[in-house]
């Protein structure tokens, strides 16, 4: 029986079992989710079982939903429930998540981080096809990073003498 199939019964409200058995979860399933949906059920008054309302069922079969059948995680599933999750980027056309402004500044970007490259990148290595010692761009030159510097850790300090138990030697203290 999927959730499309699930028909909960026309009452107001359900027992946790009741619930578990219509959305076909196990009860610490469905306690896992009323900590990450704080607002899914109702605590009964004295601090009996939480009492739930036909929307909390309909809730709970839609984060089922999400969580078994989108793959979301509890904390995707909240924000898409609460109307928070941005869109999938696949629903969104790509002009509204590039603009042109965007797009210019991008290759402004990518101009800049090309003409880097071939300030640092070695000799003949650089994208424009020509390098050469000989040539008039700078040349930037780094020293090699020292090793890390290894110390020995101190030994522990050694523990005060146990007590002297059954078969211990009597005698004074420090001598042995």
């Amino acid at each position: 029986m999927s959730d499309e199939q699930s028909v909960i019964p026309d009452r107001a409200f359900f027992k946790p079992a009741e619930v578990c058995e219509i959305a076909q979860v196990q009860a610490y399933v469905l306690r896992t989710w009323e900590l990450e949906f704080p607002s899914l059920g109702v605590p009964r008054p004295g601090g009996g079982q939480r009492i739930y309302r036909r929307q909390d069922v309909e809730r709970v079969l839609d984060i089922k939903r999400l969580v078994f059948v989108e793959g979301l995680t509890l904390a995707g599933a909240r924000r898409r429930l609460e109307g928070d999750a941005p869109p999938a980027a696949e629903e969104l056309p790509i002009e509204t998540l590039v603009t042109p402004e965007v797009r210019e500044r991008l290759i402004s970007v990518k101009s800049g981080l090309r003409s880097l490259l071939s300030l640092l990148g070695p000799a003949g290595e650089a994208g424009d096809g020509a390098g050469g010692p000989g040539e008039d761009q700078p040349r930037i030159d780094v020293p090699p990073a020292s090793p890390p510097r290894l110390t020995m850790a101190k030994p522990a300090r050694a523990r005060s003498p146990r007590p002297a138990g059954k078969g211990a030697r009597q005698g004074k203290p420090g001598r042995r």
